[in-house]
């Protein structure tokens, strides 16, 4: 089992300005090869330059700039054209299957904040001994930077990344550890619905409220961009240092919203795992579902659109992402894992809308937002109830039906 442990890193003054120097030797070299993909793409032919090729060039390259290329890692310079290659596969994929391709785009020095060592030990090592209060991870161009280890880190290091978030450095390991002993069986079922005016319905009527963070920062995200907007657009090297503070203060206000999210998924879903040895859910396309309306063409004026409802579908697409259920559901399926529980995912469709009672499925039966009223029988409860429970009896279905 892989799981991640990310760490502030404390680094001198001299070290930081050096990690800040290897960012962006490696989004030059990023950048470098992108630009030798696009000639190819553009004059060649679509796939003339492959990772193999750009990768042995690295020699030659580390050669002819010691100075900014020759001092790093020269396995970390593999895995950035790794990304670039992925990036490349991506776009491929997307024009095949007739999607919008999104060619990859040029990294600007801002942009360009992960740097990745494939292993422990080659290029970057993590240092940590459990009776050392002080833990180290050493970069080679760098040294050795202190990091704050508030945890400890079982199993064996397999990869480690460099990552820049504001001012801040983090590292970010990936451990590989053996099979936790799993929680004591609680014999407990249940099934949940992820909503916007409630996060989270469970089948047994328990709601968890929706603490709503992007929206309670709305204000004083509102107040640091317009601050932002007043500065005209203008190189990285001319910023003054009014504008960095207000390009700093953005971050700081999103990097909190994300932090909140992140602790209240983390909680939700452990209260969920301690709970029950069986988690259904929805399998939702949250992309799909935060997708802005398709444009309607108005048939009797050329140029001119009839209504969507586009207002009203980014208000909605704004609240989907403010819940973070993507997130929430990742951190379910991993603590899961760690506990022996089992999630399974469900269709979504027409669970608000069937009866637990008599299993009549009509429209009609959820007249409100809240309210479940089956016109067959009569069955009155909240809709979100509702929901869970028929994804619960759907996960359970799932869960016995014969695999043959």
């Amino acid at each position: 089992m892989i799981r991640a442990y990310k760490f502030l890193l404390r680094p001198t003054v001299r070290q930081a300005q050096a990690l800040a120097e290897m960012l962006r030797d490696h989004c030059s070299l990023y950048n470098a090869a992108l630009q030798e993909r696009r000639d190819a793409y553009q004059h060649v032919s679509k796939s003339t330059v492959q990772y193999g090729m750009q990768s042995a060039q690295l020699k030659d390259v580390r050669a002819f700039d010691p100075e900014r290329q020759g001092r790093w890692s020269f396995s970390s310079q593999q895995a950035t054209l790794r990304r670039l290659d992925r990036a490349m596969q991506a776009f491929f994929r997307r024009v095949k299957s007739g999607e919008t391709p999104g060619y990859p785009r040029f990294r600007g020095v801002n942009w360009f904040d992960t740097v990745d060592f494939p292993r422990d030990g080659d290029g970057c090592r993590w240092d940590s001994t459990p009776h050392d209060p002080v833990t180290r991870v050493r970069f080679q161009g760098v040294g050795h930077v202190k990091v704050h280890r508030h945890r400890p880190v079982p199993g064996r290091v397999k990869t480690i990344s460099l990552k820049r978030e504001g001012r801040k450095w983090f590292v970010v390991l990936s451990a590989e550890l053996d099979q936790p002993k799993p929680l004591p069986a609680t014999g407990s079922v249940v099934g949940i619905d992820l909503g916007i005016a409630n996060f989270l319905a469970d089948s047994g009527g328990v709601f968890v409220p929706n603490p709503h963070h992007g929206r309670r920062a709305a204000a004083k995200l509102q107040a640091a961009q317009q601050a932002l907007s007043r500065f005209p657009r203008c190189k990285a090297g001319d910023r003054t240092g009014n504008h960095r503070r207000a390009v700093e203060k953005v971050a700081q206000l999103h990097g909190k919203v994300r932090r909140q999210r992140l602790d209240h998924a983390h909680r939700t879903a452990l209260d969920l795992v301690r709970a029950h040895d069986v988690i259904a859910h929805e399998d939702l396309k949250i992309r799909n579902m935060s997708r802005a309306p398709a444009p309607k063409p108005d048939p009797a004026r050329a140029g001119a659109f009839l209504p969507n409802g586009a207002a009203a579908k980014a208000g909605l697409n704004k609240s989907i992402n403010d819940a973070g259920w993507g997130v929430f559901l990742m951190i379910l399926h991993a603590k899961a894992e760690s506990a022996g529980r089992e999630v399974i995912a469900v269709d979504p469709r027409n669970t608000s809308r069937t009866c637990p009672e008599c299993g009549h499925t009509a429209k009609e039966n959820r007249p409100t937002q809240e309210k479940f009223h089956c016109i067959a029988c009569g069955h009155i409860a909240h809709a979100d109830t509702v929901a869970a429970t028929n994804v619960l009896r759907a996960g359970l279905v799932r869960r016995y039906a014969d695999p043959a």
